[in-house]
């Protein structure tokens, strides 16, 4: 008996380090904790001037969805054009045919080992394909396409569980831009945005797709909810075209709501917490610091972001770290720095969005990522390239950057790369509207 648990003593050790080395996968937007920060050490402290190895390229086709990871699979969303001409026009709905398509890769090889495919007729701008990244939780993978088709499946088999359309079903519309809140677990509980009349924001059993509970009034927008903890009070942060509001996650009763109204009713980018401060921003000049209450019901806005200033998101979330604000300035088209006291800008600098422009460009573009809780980041450009960059409160400095696939979408007249990397496995996972692409970030032995 003795030596049998000495055994396993032994065995239980010897593999500690590799749990520990284990990090998180990224089995949703922006990261396990949807705070864009990539938990993993041994990856590479500076890109080298030959570049990064690539492990594997896999052919797909259109969307702006990122790639999820979890448990030795990469989660693809996207859109198979069968008829209609994909028109970029930010006035005008195209009129497609086509599938929307949920395909899983072996994350080792990229080799697909199963697909779901639905025929969905697009009404939309921009119409490359859907938005929102897959979500996996449990063993399941939930979806939300760019007409509302909010679908559950097995992530082993591809199998379909439950399947809800918030048009036939809630009768809700689809925005200009398509249905975009990632879809976000919590407990038994989904959590995306609807549209209309007392469903703006919706719950719904994440095992049987029957809607728990609908709240406020307003668009859909274009932000996926999130969750938080203030004052001791767990609140759902709903962010629409209208406002911020911050409501009960078990049944939607309202705590607190602060307006805020960007233009077109492009509410996108994720409200971003830091103590008791929290920061939302939208196009044009919309933005404003929250400050949270003590009681977890109340919230006051501190400052309003004024032209020049602040980091006016569109399509990319910015960071709050240390009391400074990192994010694509969809107005000058630039990565900036924002002191989150007050909103003045601290620096900002075209690097990292499109690194041949000394001018504005209209919302260029560059998703940022935080290396744990260190000073450095992964930058995704708009361009195609993947940089690594250390980013203080004084300056951008460049650690080199990698071409990692082509822009192959179009925004004001220019390629673009308009989606969200998922990083995992010491392994940045990039995707077009072509292909996508496994880059290696090990650091070298």
């Amino acid at each position: 008996m003795t030596t049998t648990i000495c055994r396993v003593v032994l065995a239980v050790c010897l593999s500690l380090p590799a749990l520990a080395a284990r990090a998180d996968d990224w089995p949703q937007w922006m990261g396990s904790h949807r705070d864009g920060v990539y938990r993993e050490s041994g990856i590479v402290e500076q890109i080298p001037e030959d570049g990064l190895p690539v492990k594997w390229r896999q052919p797909i086709a259109g969307g702006y969805a990122g790639p999820a990871v979890a448990d030795g699979r990469v989660f693809v969303f996207d859109y198979v054009r069968t008829a209609g001409e994909a028109v970029n026009n930010p006035g005008q709905r195209a009129e497609l045919a086509g599938s929307e398509r949920v395909t899983a890769l072996d994350e080792a090889t990229g080799e697909p080992l199963w697909q779901y495919e639905y025929e969905c007729p697009y009404g939309i701008s921009y119409p490359c394909g859907p938005r929102c990244t897959p979500t996996v939780h449990e063993g399941l993978v939930y979806t939300l396409g760019s007409e509302g088709d909010l679908i559950c499946l097995t992530a082993d088999a591809g199998k379909e569980v439950w399947r809800v359309s918030l048009k036939d079903d809630l009768g809700a519309n689809t925005p200009l831009w398509g249905f975009s809140a990632h879809p976000l677990i919590d407990g038994d509980l989904l959590y995306t945005m609807v549209g209309g009349d007392g469903q703006s924001v919706a719950a719904f059993d994440r095992k049987t797709g029957k809607v728990v509970w609908k709240a406020l009034d307003g668009p859909a927008g274009y932000c996926p909810p999130s969750i938080i903890e203030a004052g001791g009070v767990r609140q759902l942060l709903v962010y629409n075209p209208e406002a911020v509001t911050s409501v009960n996650p078990a049944n939607g009763q309202q705590y607190w709501s602060v307006p805020i109204k960007p233009a077109y009713e492009m509410s996108i980018a994720q409200p971003m917490r830091e103590g008791d401060r929290l920061y939302a921003s939208g196009i044009r000049n919309e933005a404003v610091m929250i400050e949270l209450g003590d009681d977890g019901a109340s919230a006051e806005p501190l400052w309003r972001g004024e032209a020049n200033q602040a980091v006016f998101a569109s399509n990319c979330t910015p960071l709050f770290v240390d009391g400074v604000l990192y994010g694509s300035d969809c107005n000058e088209g630039c990565l900036a720095a924002v002191d989150a006291a007050d909103g003045s800008r601290l620096w900002s600098t075209f690097k990292a969005t499109q690194p041949d422009e000394t001018r504005r460009v209209n919302h260029g573009t560059c998703f940022v990522t935080r290396v744990g809780d260190t000073d450095r980041y992964l930058l995704m450009a708009e361009n195609g390239d993947l940089l690594l960059a250390k980013l203080t409160r004084d300056a951008f400095e460049p650690l080199g950057r990698f071409h990692a696939l082509e822009p192959t979408g179009e925004a004001f007249g220019r390629s673009v790369v308009w989606s969200h990397p998922a990083y995992a496995n010491r392994t940045a996972y990039i995707r077009n509207d072509e292909e996508i692409v496994a880059v290696d970030l090990a650091q070298p032995e």
